[in-house]
């Protein structure tokens, strides 16, 4: 067998040019390994299921979205825009956790983190390795054998070896099976920090998302506070639950009841409250529509942020086809307040009204709120979760429910819709 010695690829025939990553005469010869007699299988329903051991981040919240703390031995991935505040968060995560910290920074000099530290006030005893050489730094690893190890961030380091540059496919991917083998075999919680492409996905092979156990999102607009942590994928917890922060200049704080920061009191026309639930956290939204004549007849623009363009479009097909209300020579706009990405079903209702509201001009009553998916036939549907819902929105002071038929709690007046057409008579 022949084996490429910049990407990994291997052939049983040698080859002058890798077809893979186009390496000219890099292919070697290597002798693969015997079997010792195969593997013997074990029988399922002899395991007993074994609790693993968590370990507090310091960060409430944070620990609620891994599901109740950081697992010993794990390896993590937290991945987000240049900017967003990963080294910040990641920083106040060593100062918080009880234990032995080893901090690797490729991007920043001992004096730039330092000069951070200081002024986000982080405790004394955090080791700090500066060094963008993979040799030494995983020497240097080994050898402390701390409790976590945190490495900002993955696309700045390299293996000496090899031609390719730092942040590349094969370098990317031969760091990260290094961190794999010293989380697994020395037991060291490591946490790895990848930047974000303009396409949305972490820069560095799709692979890398499948070979560690957890992967965040750290998401928001620069020129805005909120953040948000986001599980997109954890073998020991939740995939749905969110954290929200406040990026301040002193540090990232908690925001304890979301709720209230996304909220501007504003009963304009076009503005309507969804109660999304993330998890178990349920947090009120806005949904702000514009809806005005365009200038361009022939293709009126659609723009969405926040709810899924797709599906917005869907939902102007459904109120065409059911009230009779035309937006063919009307541009359209659509936000979510706060910057977050609304992914349930629930939101198509508040969406519907908010362009209703916006067309006709009229404003939904002071103090509704709604929430319910729309078929294509125009039906109104109850998502999951309902009383947990109606509960958020009560506790927060609104009083009228635009939902689909179902059950009612005190307290509240609910307006049921059970098809988009009925929706006409709120706005009379």
């Amino acid at each position: 067998m022949f084996i490429c010695k910049e990407c990994g690829y291997t052939s049983p025939k040698w080859f002058s040019q890798c077809p893979v990553c186009g390496a000219i005469g890099k292919a070697v010869k290597f002798e693969e390994k015997k079997g010792r007699g195969g593997v013997k299988p074990v029988e399922i329903g002899n395991l007993r299921p074994q609790k693993e051991r968590r370990i507090s981040s310091g960060i409430p919240s944070l620990d609620r979205v891994l599901g109740g703390g950081i697992v010993a031995g794990s390896f993590i991935l937290i991945g987000g825009e240049p900017g967003v505040g990963k080294s910040t968060l990641m920083l106040q995560l060593a100062s918080n956790f009880k234990g032995n910290v080893v901090y690797v920074s490729g991007e920043e000099s001992p004096y730039q983190i330092g000069s951070r530290a200081m002024r986000l006030r982080i405790r004394e005893g955090i080791k700090l390795i500066c060094e963008t050489e993979w040799e030494p730094i995983e020497e240097g690893v080994v050898n402390e054998k701390p409790d976590l190890v945190i490495f900002d961030s993955l696309q700045t380091f390299r293996i000496s070896g090899m031609n390719s540059p730092a942040g590349s496919i094969s370098q990317v991917k031969t760091i990260s099976d290094r961190i794999f083998s010293i989380s697994k075999k020395e037991g060291i919680t490591s946490i790895i920090i990848g930047h974000v492409t303009k396409e949305g996905s972490i820069a560095g092979p799709r692979l890398l998302e499948h070979v560690v156990d957890v992967v965040l999102y750290f998401e928001g607009e620069i020129s805005r506070n909120f953040r948000i942590i986001r599980a997109v994928k954890n073998r020991f917890g939740p995939t749905d639950e969110i954290a929200v922060f406040e990026m301040r200049e002193d540090s990232l704080r908690e925001i304890e009841n979301p709720s209230n920061y996304f909220l501007s009191g504003d009963f304009s026309p076009g503005v309507s409250i969804f109660p999304a639930v993330e998890g178990k956290t349920p947090i009120l939204l806005e949904v702000q529509a514009l809806v005005v004549p365009t200038s361009l007849p022939s293709s009126p623009r659609r723009f969405s942020l926040g709810v899924d363009p797709y599906r917005v479009g869907m939902m102007i097909g459904v109120i065409e086809k059911h009230t009779n209300i035309n937006f063919a020579s009307r541009d359209v706009y659509l936000n979510v307040s706060g910057g977050i990405r609304v992914k349930e079903t629930a939101v198509d209702l508040p969406v519907v009204l908010s362009l209703l509201s916006s067309y006709l001009r009229i404003s939904l009553p002071a103090g509704a709120f709604s929430f319910g998916e729309i078929s294509l036939s125009g039906k109104v549907i109850n998502p999951s979760r309902r009383e947990l819902r109606l509960k958020e929105a009560r506790r927060l002071g609104y009083k009228f429910a635009v939902v689909p038929p179902g059950d009612k709690i005190e307290r509240l007046k609910f307006i049921e819709l059970s098809y988009i057409n009925e929706a006409r008579r709120i706005f009379k």
